[in-house]
């Protein structure tokens, strides 16, 4: 490709609205274009990589034996009243109605669809098992677009579906698709960790990962041990529950076995005002925070210093929506202003963390305005009928999988994730087979993510240096950035198009720098966009040496134009 004829846009600066690293240079280097909040275009450049990106995919998923196919991006919201997601995804399912006012949904993920194509088709264990995938647009009302590629409102993913006699069978489909995508990974040039995760509104009981790439700007955080290969996103995470993980929490220092004692705290509503006021570690003190689900309402009990983790909460109760008590709730139920809830006396289920059990004694909120109360026992002055694991782990917590290590925080981007969904879609949705004896069994079912356009901005977020992108060989737009210094000069010009046309017929992509433009423009953009072989053909062009030089190192080498041409096609 000539570059004088090539549509790439480049930008001397980044709009004011880009954040993320990625997003930046995506813009600068002309590889894609907004055209609203989280949706956009692909330029040529952009889209070169992508579709190096889905022939990396489709080679791999193809060795294992599952079957590309396509299916449509508008969806009868029927399927998904079906399948009970309707009212889970919320405001993020996009509806439309059509002129006949029938309701569809602009396909956010694709397992109604699927489901409802397999049971139509497939009846018999003969015709199982069977992976399917498809590279198709997403869409998805995000609340808040941001970072460019990595939070968008419609993208590019692809998505594959196994489905299998039982759960032996899952657990092999898992274990293929898994394999594979470690090997996508790889040759995509990521640095990626796979971590135990929540299943989400995907669902399914039968496990989960997702795979991340470790960035700065993730939005994901990403809890390992620092002595073994225990991951989870924070969402999955849990601590080894130790003594010297939850204390023995002595106010003071000393074995206060008192009654309980309400003090005076005016004007305090959250837990560091407290620490503040009675000069105490939070660790000694207990949040009670108040959930309401539906028309029910729960209280949920952590130490002052941990958070609620609203996902395990949610899992532990068998439900998939909740939501913190507004004001006038709080106060119905615990008879005053949020703040100073508590534990005692409170007429709701009460579900209390490990760390929580395992403490002494603590000063909880009074349920009484300006008043807490001291010297509380877990056991003695409230009942722990519920004790479970509810909080986020902090870093410096025991691992759960080991003796001697600790957790310790990252961030990472989400760029796949591997359901087991057992029978979650196909019992409701009735997918079903006759075995082997003519008896009617349930598919069970796995599903697989790969986020192919958020792959762009996690490689670069990755790779890249002070000057632009640096693609990794196997998803560059081009291998080989050709450019002349002057084609004014008869001998450079002579060899640029001889090795323009050479490399082209060994099959090698070329983007030849025609442009009539300054050698040190040329060079800017050449880092920018981030081919990784550059070739530079100047005043040795003459005698026979050209300058080559990889994007991702610093140093050049000079070499002939036969060394030149051996190394490109090695």
């Amino acid at each position: 490709m000539r570059q004088s004829q090539l549509f790439s846009p480049t930008l001397r600066e980044a709009p004011s609205d880009a954040d993320a690293i990625s997003h930046q240079l995506l813009l600068r280097a002309g590889m894609i274009r907004t055209l609203a909040a989280g949706i956009y275009s692909y330029l040529p450049l952009g889209r070169r990589v992508l579709r190096n990106i889905e022939n990396i995919i489709r080679e791999e998923l193809d060795i294992v034996g599952a079957q590309e196919m396509l299916m449509p991006s508008m969806q009868p919201t029927e399927l998904w009243k079906e399948s009970g997601r309707y009212s889970i995804y919320g405001p993020e399912l996009i509806r439309l109605h059509d002129r006949h006012q029938r309701e569809f949904a602009l396909g956010p993920t694709h397992e109604e669809v699927v489901t409802t194509i397999v049971r139509n088709e497939i009846n018999t264990y003969r015709k199982l098992p069977l992976i399917v995938y498809q590279i198709q647009t997403k869409f998805r009302d995000e609340r808040r677009p941001r970072f460019g590629l990595l939070r968008g409102r419609e993208f590019l993913m692809k998505d594959a579906y196994s489905f299998d006699t039982d759960m032996a069978g899952l657990d092999r489909s898992y274990q293929i698709m898994s394999q594979a995508y470690h090997r996508i990974f790889n040759r995509l040039g990521l640095h990626v960790r796979a971590v135990e995760a929540d299943a989400g509104a995907i669902g399914g009981d039968g496990g989960t990962h997702e795979f991340m790439a470790l960035a700065d700007i993730g939005e994901d955080t990403i809890v390992s041990c620092d002595c073994c290969e225990y991951a989870a996103n924070l969402e999955k995470a849990v601590a080894r529950f130790s003594i010297e993980q939850t204390g023995n929490n002595n106010i003071n220092n000393t074995r206060i076995l008192d009654m309980p004692e309400r003090i005076y705290t005016p004007s305090i509503h959250t837990i560091d005002q407290l620490v503040q006021l009675l000069n105490l570690n939070p660790k000694h003190l207990i949040k009670t925070l108040i959930y309401r689900i539906g028309d029910h309402v729960i209280a949920a009990l952590v130490r002052g210093d941990h958070e609620v983790n609203e996902i395990k909460l949610m899992n532990a109760l068998g439900v998939e929506q909740l939501e913190l008590a507004d004001a006038a709730t709080v106060e119905r139920i615990t008879g005053a202003p949020v703040g100073f809830a508590g534990p005692l006396g409170l007429a709701v289920p009460v579900y209390v963390d490990h760390a929580v059990a395992r403490m002494e004694e603590a000063i909880v909120g009074g349920n009484e305005q300006d008043y807490h109360i001291r010297h509380v026992r877990p056991g003695r002055d409230f009942d722990m009928n519920t004790v479970l694991d509810l909080r986020n782990v902090v870093e410096g917590d025991a691992c759960p999988h080991c003796d001697q290590g600790r957790l310790q925080f990252s961030r990472g981007i989400e760029v796949g994730q591997v359901f087991k969904l057992g029978t979650r879609y196909s019992e409701k949705m009735r997918a079903a087979f006759l075995d082997a004896s003519g008896r009617e069994q349930t598919m069970v079912m796995g599903c697989y993510g790969i986020g192919v356009s958020r792959i762009l901005s996690a490689v670069v977020e990755q790779q890249h240096d002070d000057h632009g992108i640096c693609w990794p060989e196997a998803i560059a737009p081009f291998h080989v950035h050709l450019i002349p210094v002057s084609l004014q000069d008869p001998s450079q010009a002579e060899v640029t198009e001889s090795l323009y046309q050479r490399l082209r017929a060994n099959g090698v992509a070329v983007l030849l720098d025609d442009r009539e433009e300054r050698p040190g423009i040329k060079f800017k953009d050449s880092d920018l966009i981030g081919i990784p072989y550059r070739i530079v053909v100047g005043k040795q062009a003459a005698e026979g040496k050209i300058e080559l030089k990889q994007r991702s190192r610093k140093d050049t080498e000079v070499l002939t134009i036969e060394e030149v041409i051996v190394r490109m096609n090695s």
